[in-house]
Formats: C-alpha cells, structure tokens, sequence
C-alpha cells in the first residue's frame, strides 16, 4: 500500500491540483491498471478537475481511453523497453496512423494531446490530424539551462508554442 496513489491524488486534489494525469505502461512500472480505474472513480468525486491518461495508444492506452473515457488522453510515442519518453511524434510520418486514434479518442468525448518535439513546422499537420492539443517534450530546455545556448532553446518552444496557437486559430476560420 506504500505509495498510496488515492491517497497521493486526494493530498493534490484538496491542495488544488486541477487534475490528475497518469501513465500506464503494459509492464504497469509508473503505475498498476487497478489504479487507473480507482483515480477515474476518485475524480468523478472532483467536478471540474482533469483526468489525463498519457501513454503510446499501440501499447495499452485505447483499453484505459474506452474504459474510463479521461478528460484528455495524450498520446507518447514511447516504446515498452524506454525508462522514459525521449521524444515526440514525427510528422507527417505519424499522422496516418494516429488519425483514427485520434477519432475513436474523439468520438468516446476525450480530448486528445499529442507528445511533440518542439518543431515550429510540426504543429499545423499536427492540428490537422485532429489533435487538440500539444504536450511539448522539454529535454531540449532542461540540458540548455544555464547554458549558452538556453535563450535560443526556449525561443524555439515559443516559437512551436507559437504555431501551435495559430494552427488553431487557422482551423477556428475554416
């Protein structure tokens, strides 16, 4: 019982966490799919407040999605054997197989985040696939910090943050 992942939820809730988000690997090393279900049920106890299911939707992740039907799911194209996400979705190389993902996401009323590089050049086919949101994979900014080369590394998340505003905004006119 130690951690006590309700338990943890419940202290970021009551301390005004606006939501919750979880990774579950097929190997459940972040996290045991009993306790996916248990954090949804907890949630719907919290109006207002997000739940965030992340995870490579070829793995795992479309079985928790149509389950327990999150407030975003955001998809990470991690494989079974990396500790950690080491970086985002490759467009359009990705986009045709994240496409009806994305729709069956869509179509059981989640929201859909996609784990990016920050590539200014990514964020419209990105948009286009029907994603409505960005998770930007931050490594490129933490290794610059302190560094020479930090102010050019957060002018290009700016600049993909950027892009990304006006992918939206360009969709909002079609």
């Amino acid at each position: 019982g130690i951690p006590d992942v309700l338990r943890a939820a419940q202290i970021c809730l009551e301390a005004g966490a606006q939501g919750i988000t979880v990774h579950p690997r097929p190997d459940e090393r972040h996290i045991r799919a009993h306790d996916v279900h248990a954090l949804a049920a907890l949630l719907r106890q919290w109006p207002g407040r997000e739940y965030n299911i992340e995870g490579n939707p070829s793995h795992n992740l479309m079985e928790f999605i149509r389950q327990v039907r999150p407030q975003q799911a955001t998809f990470v194209p991690d494989s079974e054997e990396q500790a950690t996400s080491d970086h985002g979705w490759t467009f359009p190389e990705d986009a045709q197989r994240l496409r009806p993902l994305i729709a069956e996401a869509k179509s059981l009323g989640v929201r859909v985040s996609l784990f990016m590089d920050p590539d200014p050049d990514m964020m419209a086919p990105v948009r286009a696939a029907g994603a409505d949101r960005i998770e930007l994979y931050t490594e490129g900014y933490a290794s610059s910090r302190g560094t020479s080369r930090a102010r050019q590394v957060l002018e290009l998340y700016a600049e993909s943050a950027r892009a990304a505003q006006a992918a939206e905004e360009a969709k909002g006119d079609a």
